[in-house]
Protein backbone atom coordinates (compact mmCIF):
# COMPACT_ATOMS: atom_id res chain seq x y z
CA UNK A 1 0.00 0.00 0.00
CA UNK A 2 1.47 3.30 -1.09
CA UNK A 3 1.50 6.42 1.14
CA UNK A 4 -0.35 9.58 0.14
CA UNK A 5 1.86 12.20 -1.42
CA UNK A 6 3.41 14.59 1.02
CA UNK A 7 1.74 17.95 1.47
CA UNK A 8 3.51 20.92 0.10
CA UNK A 9 5.41 23.56 1.96
CA UNK A 10 2.20 24.74 3.63
CA UNK A 11 2.38 21.66 5.92
CA UNK A 12 6.06 21.71 6.48
CA UNK A 13 7.15 21.65 10.00
CA UNK A 14 8.39 24.95 11.30
CA UNK A 15 6.82 26.99 8.51
CA UNK A 16 5.22 30.25 9.76
CA UNK A 17 1.92 31.45 8.32
CA UNK A 18 2.12 34.63 6.20
CA UNK A 19 0.69 37.65 8.09
CA UNK A 20 -0.95 40.58 6.35
CA UNK A 21 0.76 43.85 6.91
CA UNK A 22 -1.38 46.32 8.78
CA UNK A 23 -1.66 49.53 6.90
CA UNK A 24 -1.23 52.41 9.28
CA UNK A 25 -3.29 55.39 8.23
CA UNK A 26 -1.44 58.61 8.45
CA UNK A 27 -3.16 61.29 10.50
CA UNK A 28 -4.03 64.26 8.36
CA UNK A 29 -2.62 67.53 9.71
CA UNK A 30 -5.10 70.48 9.88
CA UNK A 31 -4.51 73.24 7.38
CA UNK A 32 -4.10 76.95 8.10
CA UNK A 33 -7.76 77.69 7.35
CA UNK A 34 -8.92 74.96 9.74
CA UNK A 35 -6.63 76.30 12.47
CA UNK A 36 -7.95 79.84 11.96
CA UNK A 37 -11.56 78.70 12.19
CA UNK A 38 -10.84 76.72 15.32
CA UNK A 39 -9.35 79.79 16.96
CA UNK A 40 -12.50 81.88 16.47
CA UNK A 41 -14.79 82.29 19.54
CA UNK A 42 -17.81 81.04 17.57
CA UNK A 43 -18.90 77.62 16.45
CA UNK A 44 -18.77 76.28 12.92
CA UNK A 45 -22.57 76.30 12.83
CA UNK A 46 -22.66 80.01 13.72
CA UNK A 47 -20.13 80.82 11.01
CA UNK A 48 -22.18 78.90 8.50
CA UNK A 49 -25.31 80.80 9.52
CA UNK A 50 -23.59 84.18 9.20
CA UNK A 51 -22.21 83.29 5.78
CA UNK A 52 -25.63 82.09 4.61
CA UNK A 53 -27.37 85.30 5.66
CA UNK A 54 -24.61 87.35 4.07
CA UNK A 55 -25.17 85.60 0.75
CA UNK A 56 -28.94 86.06 1.10
CA UNK A 57 -28.51 89.77 1.84
CA UNK A 58 -26.22 90.37 -1.15
CA UNK A 59 -28.56 88.43 -3.40
CA UNK A 60 -31.56 90.45 -2.20
CA UNK A 61 -29.88 93.79 -2.71
CA UNK A 62 -28.70 92.72 -6.14
CA UNK A 63 -32.16 91.51 -7.09
CA UNK A 64 -33.81 94.78 -6.10
CA UNK A 65 -31.10 96.82 -7.87
CA UNK A 66 -31.45 94.85 -11.10
CA UNK A 67 -35.23 95.14 -10.93
CA UNK A 68 -35.00 98.90 -10.57
CA UNK A 69 -32.42 99.20 -13.37
CA UNK A 70 -34.53 97.34 -15.92
CA UNK A 71 -37.71 99.18 -14.99
CA UNK A 72 -39.43 96.28 -13.25
CA UNK A 73 -42.35 97.65 -11.21
CA UNK A 74 -41.39 98.69 -7.70
CA UNK A 75 -43.91 96.30 -6.18
CA UNK A 76 -41.80 93.37 -7.40
CA UNK A 77 -38.71 94.73 -5.62
CA UNK A 78 -40.69 95.34 -2.47
CA UNK A 79 -42.17 91.89 -2.68
CA UNK A 80 -38.71 90.35 -2.97
CA UNK A 81 -37.51 92.30 0.07
CA UNK A 82 -40.58 91.24 2.06
CA UNK A 83 -39.95 87.64 1.12
CA UNK A 84 -36.42 87.97 2.48
CA UNK A 85 -37.84 89.43 5.69
CA UNK A 86 -40.26 86.55 6.06
CA UNK A 87 -37.35 84.17 5.58
CA UNK A 88 -35.65 85.63 8.68
CA UNK A 89 -33.75 88.73 7.54
CA UNK A 90 -35.85 91.20 9.54
CA UNK A 91 -35.38 93.66 12.39
CA UNK A 92 -35.68 91.79 15.68
CA UNK A 93 -33.17 93.73 17.81
CA UNK A 94 -32.58 97.49 18.16
CA UNK A 95 -29.42 98.54 19.98
CA UNK A 96 -29.28 102.20 21.07
CA UNK A 97 -26.06 103.79 22.33
CA UNK A 98 -25.46 107.27 23.76
CA UNK A 99 -28.81 108.07 25.37
CA UNK A 100 -28.61 109.96 28.68
CA UNK A 101 -31.66 112.19 29.00
CA UNK A 102 -33.94 111.42 26.05
CA UNK A 103 -36.70 108.82 26.39
CA UNK A 104 -35.55 105.50 24.90
CA UNK A 105 -39.07 104.58 23.76
CA UNK A 106 -39.15 107.69 21.57
CA UNK A 107 -36.18 106.35 19.62
CA UNK A 108 -37.78 102.90 19.34
CA UNK A 109 -40.95 104.42 17.90
CA UNK A 110 -39.05 106.14 15.09
CA UNK A 111 -37.49 102.84 14.07
CA UNK A 112 -40.63 100.74 14.38
CA UNK A 113 -42.76 103.29 12.52
CA UNK A 114 -41.79 101.78 9.19
CA UNK A 115 -43.90 100.18 6.49
CA UNK A 116 -42.07 96.88 6.93
CA UNK A 117 -39.60 95.20 9.27
CA UNK A 118 -37.67 93.45 6.48
CA UNK A 119 -34.02 94.56 6.63
CA UNK A 120 -33.78 95.61 2.93
CA UNK A 121 -36.84 97.88 3.36
CA UNK A 122 -35.67 99.78 6.47
CA UNK A 123 -34.88 103.33 5.28
CA UNK A 124 -31.80 104.25 7.33
CA UNK A 125 -31.71 107.84 6.07
CA UNK A 126 -35.37 108.34 6.97
CA UNK A 127 -34.84 106.98 10.49
CA UNK A 128 -31.89 109.35 10.98
CA UNK A 129 -33.92 112.33 9.71
CA UNK A 130 -36.73 111.49 12.14
CA UNK A 131 -34.31 111.31 15.04
CA UNK A 132 -32.61 114.61 14.19
CA UNK A 133 -36.01 116.32 14.44
CA UNK A 134 -35.81 115.95 18.23
CA UNK A 135 -34.05 118.89 19.95
CA UNK A 136 -32.07 116.67 22.33
CA UNK A 137 -30.41 114.76 19.46
CA UNK A 138 -27.41 116.59 18.03
CA UNK A 139 -26.40 113.76 15.68
CA UNK A 140 -27.37 110.15 14.94
CA UNK A 141 -25.92 107.23 13.02
CA UNK A 142 -28.11 104.32 11.90
CA UNK A 143 -26.65 101.08 10.51
CA UNK A 144 -27.55 97.44 9.92
CA UNK A 145 -25.95 94.46 11.65
CA UNK A 146 -27.07 91.39 9.73
CA UNK A 147 -29.01 89.28 10.06
CA UNK A 148 -31.48 90.94 12.48
CA UNK A 149 -29.99 93.94 14.36
CA UNK A 150 -30.34 97.68 13.83
CA UNK A 151 -27.63 99.77 15.52
CA UNK A 152 -28.32 103.41 16.48
CA UNK A 153 -25.61 105.69 17.90
CA UNK A 154 -26.93 108.92 19.44
CA UNK A 155 -25.04 112.14 20.27
CA UNK A 156 -27.12 114.19 22.71
CA UNK A 157 -26.95 117.93 23.30
CA UNK A 158 -25.71 119.13 26.68
CA UNK A 159 -27.84 121.65 28.64
CA UNK A 160 -25.83 124.84 29.29
CA UNK A 161 -28.32 127.44 30.55
CA UNK A 162 -31.96 128.23 31.28
CA UNK A 163 -33.79 130.70 29.05
CA UNK A 164 -36.68 132.66 30.56
CA UNK A 165 -39.00 134.23 28.01
CA UNK A 166 -42.56 135.47 28.66
CA UNK A 167 -42.69 133.53 31.91
CA UNK A 168 -41.64 130.18 30.41
CA UNK A 169 -38.41 128.44 31.42
CA UNK A 170 -36.55 126.42 28.78
CA UNK A 171 -33.32 124.42 28.85
CA UNK A 172 -30.90 125.41 26.07
CA UNK A 173 -27.59 124.01 24.85
CA UNK A 174 -24.31 126.00 24.44
CA UNK A 175 -25.46 127.23 21.02
CA UNK A 176 -28.83 128.37 22.36
CA UNK A 177 -30.90 125.52 20.90
CA UNK A 178 -34.07 125.06 23.03
CA UNK A 179 -34.21 121.54 24.46
CA UNK A 180 -37.27 121.21 26.68
CA UNK A 181 -39.34 123.23 29.20
CA UNK A 182 -38.39 123.05 32.86
CA UNK A 183 -40.45 123.96 35.92
CA UNK A 184 -39.30 126.57 38.41
CA UNK A 185 -39.25 123.94 41.14
CA UNK A 186 -36.99 121.64 39.11
CA UNK A 187 -34.58 124.26 37.77
CA UNK A 188 -31.01 122.89 37.58
CA UNK A 189 -28.04 124.92 38.76
CA UNK A 190 -27.37 126.62 35.41
CA UNK A 191 -26.98 130.26 34.29
CA UNK A 192 -30.26 132.12 33.69
CA UNK A 193 -30.89 134.17 30.53
CA UNK A 194 -33.84 136.54 30.29
CA UNK A 195 -35.45 138.24 27.32
CA UNK A 196 -36.56 137.84 23.70
CA UNK A 197 -33.80 136.25 21.62
CA UNK A 198 -31.52 135.77 24.64
CA UNK A 199 -31.09 132.08 23.80
CA UNK A 200 -29.44 132.95 20.46
CA UNK A 201 -26.95 135.10 22.38
CA UNK A 202 -25.81 132.28 24.67
CA UNK A 203 -22.38 131.87 22.97
CA UNK A 204 -21.82 135.64 23.34
CA UNK A 205 -22.90 135.58 27.00
CA UNK A 206 -20.51 132.72 27.79
CA UNK A 207 -17.63 134.61 26.18
CA UNK A 208 -18.61 137.75 28.10
CA UNK A 209 -18.61 136.00 31.49
CA UNK A 210 -15.32 134.26 30.75
CA UNK A 211 -13.72 137.70 30.45
CA UNK A 212 -14.34 138.32 34.19
CA UNK A 213 -14.02 134.94 35.95
CA UNK A 214 -13.99 136.53 39.45
CA UNK A 215 -17.57 137.77 38.92
CA UNK A 216 -19.04 134.56 37.46
CA UNK A 217 -19.94 132.96 40.83
CA UNK A 218 -21.74 136.18 41.87
CA UNK A 219 -24.03 136.41 38.82
CA UNK A 220 -27.68 135.42 39.19
CA UNK A 221 -28.91 136.18 35.67
CA UNK A 222 -28.19 138.03 32.43
CA UNK A 223 -30.90 140.01 30.65
CA UNK A 224 -30.73 140.66 26.90
CA UNK A 225 -32.15 144.17 26.50
CA UNK A 226 -33.67 145.45 23.25
CA UNK A 227 -31.78 142.84 21.24
CA UNK A 228 -28.63 144.97 21.57
CA UNK A 229 -26.98 144.83 25.02
CA UNK A 230 -26.73 143.02 28.41
CA UNK A 231 -27.78 143.77 31.97
CA UNK A 232 -25.99 141.61 34.56
CA UNK A 233 -27.94 140.85 37.76
CA UNK A 234 -25.89 139.76 40.79
CA UNK A 235 -26.92 137.59 43.74
CA UNK A 236 -27.08 140.77 45.87
CA UNK A 237 -29.88 142.08 43.65
CA UNK A 238 -27.69 144.82 42.16
CA UNK A 239 -27.74 145.32 38.40
CA UNK A 240 -24.87 146.26 36.09
CA UNK A 241 -25.85 147.88 32.78
CA UNK A 242 -23.31 147.16 30.03
CA UNK A 243 -22.79 149.02 26.72
CA UNK A 244 -23.67 147.79 23.23
CA UNK A 245 -21.13 145.76 21.25
CA UNK A 246 -19.37 142.55 22.23
CA UNK A 247 -15.92 144.10 22.71
CA UNK A 248 -17.29 147.15 24.51
CA UNK A 249 -19.29 144.92 26.89
CA UNK A 250 -16.25 142.74 27.66
CA UNK A 251 -14.03 145.75 28.35
CA UNK A 252 -16.67 147.34 30.62
CA UNK A 253 -17.14 144.11 32.59
CA UNK A 254 -13.39 143.76 33.08
CA UNK A 255 -13.20 147.37 34.33
CA UNK A 256 -16.06 146.76 36.76
CA UNK A 257 -14.38 143.58 38.07
CA UNK A 258 -11.16 145.53 38.70
CA UNK A 259 -13.01 148.33 40.55
CA UNK A 260 -15.03 145.84 42.58
CA UNK A 261 -11.80 144.14 43.64
CA UNK A 262 -10.29 147.49 44.65
CA UNK A 263 -13.30 149.21 46.26
CA UNK A 264 -15.73 146.37 47.03
CA UNK A 265 -18.69 147.76 45.13
CA UNK A 266 -21.03 144.78 45.38
CA UNK A 267 -23.02 144.01 48.51
CA UNK A 268 -23.23 147.55 49.89
CA UNK A 269 -26.90 148.17 49.29
CA UNK A 270 -26.51 149.98 45.99
CA UNK A 271 -29.36 149.90 43.51
CA UNK A 272 -27.07 149.23 40.58
CA UNK A 273 -24.26 150.31 38.31
CA UNK A 274 -24.40 151.98 34.91
CA UNK A 275 -21.54 151.45 32.44
CA UNK A 276 -23.38 152.09 29.21
CA UNK A 277 -20.69 154.71 28.79
CA UNK A 278 -17.63 152.40 29.09
CA UNK A 279 -15.43 155.26 30.32
CA UNK A 280 -17.77 156.26 33.17
CA UNK A 281 -19.01 154.07 36.01
CA UNK A 282 -22.16 155.46 37.62
CA UNK A 283 -23.23 154.01 41.00
CA UNK A 284 -26.95 154.25 41.74
CA UNK A 285 -27.61 154.54 45.48
CA UNK A 286 -30.92 154.69 47.33
CA UNK A 287 -32.25 158.23 47.46
CA UNK A 288 -31.75 160.04 50.80
CA UNK A 289 -32.16 163.60 52.03
CA UNK A 290 -29.27 165.71 50.82
CA UNK A 291 -27.54 162.76 49.06
CA UNK A 292 -27.56 162.40 45.24
CA UNK A 293 -29.06 159.17 43.95
CA UNK A 294 -26.17 158.56 41.56
CA UNK A 295 -22.46 159.21 41.80
CA UNK A 296 -19.57 158.56 39.45
CA UNK A 297 -16.39 156.62 40.11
Amino acid sequence: MSRPPARRAATRRGAKPVQKRKQIARKKQPGLMDQALAALPVSQATLTRIATWGIVAMFSVGLITVATWFGVPQVIGVGAAQAVGEAGLRVDTIQINGLKRMNRMTVYQQVLDQNARAMPLVDLADVRTRLLAYPWIKDARVSRRLPDKLLIDIVEREPAAIWQNHGQLMLIDPMGVPLEPVSREAMPDLPLLIGDGANAQEPVRRDLMDSAPALKPLVRAATWVGNRRWDIIFDTGEKLQLPEGEKEARDALKTFAEKDGAYRLLGRGNLGFDMRDPDNLVIRRPAAIGVPAATGL
